[in-house]
């Protein structure tokens, strides 16, 4: 596949907004500009809401919860249109290809190769239909003969998600919430809105009814919020910065609503003294480039004990200045450009503060000589990082990775949890049971072993400043539900006999 020069099908509505299952036309004529990460250049526009078009698209997840068939549907008929949007959704790659390499600089082999993954939390989420215990049944303790613990959806739920890889975000929130029976209103990022249209179309395609999905750009932080602060909003799911989940978590603690907040991370990965430091080096190098080191799961601080930092430093700055950086449609290029110009001035901030503190930078820390447009980086690495430090302790977001010196093991466990964060880690040993120890004592929502890892089929979510909630697997389903006791007096008909 290669870079098309007319707009993807999927963004054939770019001027409107998908609301209670129709594409209608925003109230004014403000647009979005895009800009094409690799060239720096414009290459599309779309619709940006006013606070009535928020509020329109509000009212219609609000009605389609109260007085659709949409909550009354039982799991089994949900699933059916889950089934159908992973259908849609596969239908689509080739879109996913040219819009996400635009937007947020990945590879265009990994967009399309990881699009499959879109359907995939769909028919997951639908297999989950005929195993997931909607409805327990116990007997009472304190009167009444029978009990039924019944899951019900939260309500209208609102999906905010990011610019960095907003389909992979966006499906592990809305088949979920689907599922539940809630309905949903999902605002895209003004600086990627594209993969929503994509997930819009299909949505249309499946046959869902009015209403239940609805997706809309905001560009205007007021009308964000408005998504945040309106009470006919039962629940927020958000994946963003730490900073932004303050603000929504602030927002939904004065209304008392529900939330799920995924937000930022450095995370570290703790290199034991068993593991072969070159093979641990090109690891996590090829994993850095992953959406430019845009991922707040990245591995970024990588601690090592004193005696081999500098071997380790050299094998990494080996490893990462190896790979080659230029435009995502290229099929020999290895990582692609930072999001936005934006985005590079604050990498390149960063790096000039590493240095200003001390740290040995070791390969890059500049753009690329050969490339004189688009927002491309040299990837990074530093040595001999002060844990305490600004390039240890802030998320970068972006190709720079910090090695921290440790004294021992301990102190290495110790320096991996100093940190207001706690999203993802890894730790690199050869003794299985070693390393099991390890990761129990590493405080945060997935450890990987020997490698980046992580698994939406299991959950995904981190401790501390990293978030509230998990999404993903049957913890990600339970998020968008209500428990309710009910205590009847006798069984109701097509319910199991209780048990003696």
């Amino acid at each position: 596949m290669t870079r098309i020069t007319e707009l993807p099908e999927a963004l054939a509505h770019a001027d409107k907004f998908l609301i209670d299952g129709e594409w209608v036309t925003p109230s004014s004529s403000t647009t979005v500009e895009l800009i094409d990460s690799s060239t720096g250049l414009p290459w599309a526009s779309v619709a940006a809401a006013q606070e009535v078009d928020m509020s329109r698209a509000i009212g219609a997840a609000r009605s389609a919860f109260d007085r659709g068939p949409w909550p009354r549907l039982s799991p089994e008929e949900r699933a059916g249109y889950l089934r159908r949007i992973a259908e849609e959704l596969r239908k689509r790659e080739s879109d996913v290809g040219q819009i996400w390499p635009r937007e947020s600089g990945v590879l265009q082999s990994t967009a399309t190769a990881m699009a499959a993954g879109a359907g995939f939390a769909f028919d997951y989420y639908a297999d989950m239909a005929s195993t997931f215990e909607f409805d327990e049944v116990v007997r009472p303790a304190w009167g009444g003969e029978y009990g039924i613990i019944a899951h019900e959806p939260v309500g209208v739920v609102g999906a905010i998600v990011p610019w960095n890889a907003p389909l992979g975000l966006m499906v592990w929130k809305v088949a979920p919430a689907l599922l539940a029976g809630c309905t949903v209103v999902v605002k895209s990022a003004r600086e990627a809105p594209g993969d929503g249209y994509l997930l819009a179309e299909a949505a249309m395609a499946a046959g869902l009814p009015a209403g239940v999905l609805n997706v809309v750009t905001a560009a205007d932080r007021t009308v964000s919020e408005q998504l945040v602060a309106d009470p006919r909003v039962d629940k927020i799911a958000f994946t963003g910065s730490t900073a932004a989940g303050r603000r929504i978590g602030g927002i939904l603690g004065e209304r008392l609503a529900h939330m799920t907040l995924e937000l930022g991370g450095k995370s570290a990965a703790v290199i034991l003294d068993d593991f072969d430091l070159d093979t641990a080096a090109k690891e996590l190098a090829m994993h850095q480039t992953n959406i430019t080191g845009q991922f707040c799961a990245s591995l970024s601080r990588i601690i090592v004990t004193r005696p081999r930092h500098d071997e380790f430093v050299e094998a990494l700055a080996h490893h990462f200045g190896a790979v080659t950086v230029g435009d995502p449609f290229e099929a020999a290029t290895q990582m692609g450009p930072l999001a936005s110009g934006k985005q590079r001035t604050k990498v390149e901030e960063y790096v000039a503060r590493g240095i200003t503190d001390g740290a040995t930078l070791a390969t890059g820390g500049r753009r690329p000589a050969d490339l004189d447009r688009g927002f491309y980086f040299e990837p990074t690495v530093f040595g001999n990082v002060d844990n305490s430090s600004v390039i240890a302790q802030e998320e970068i977001f972006g190709p720079v990775l910090a090695v921290i010196p440790a004294d021992d093991e301990e102190h290495a466990v110790e320096l991996a949890n100093d940190s207001i964060y706690g999203l993802n880690s890894s730790v690199y040993t050869n003794d299985n049971e070693r390393g099991l120890a390890v990761a129990r004592r590493l405080r945060a929502g997935t450890v990987g072993h020997n490698a980046y890892r992580g698994d939406f089929t299991m959950s995904f979510g981190g401790f501390k400043q990293s978030g509230i909630g998990r999404e993903g697997g049957r913890v990600g389903l339970s998020a968008f539900l209500e428990t309710k006791s009910i205590i009847l007096n006798e069984r109701p008909e097509g319910f199991p006999e209780l048990g003696a």
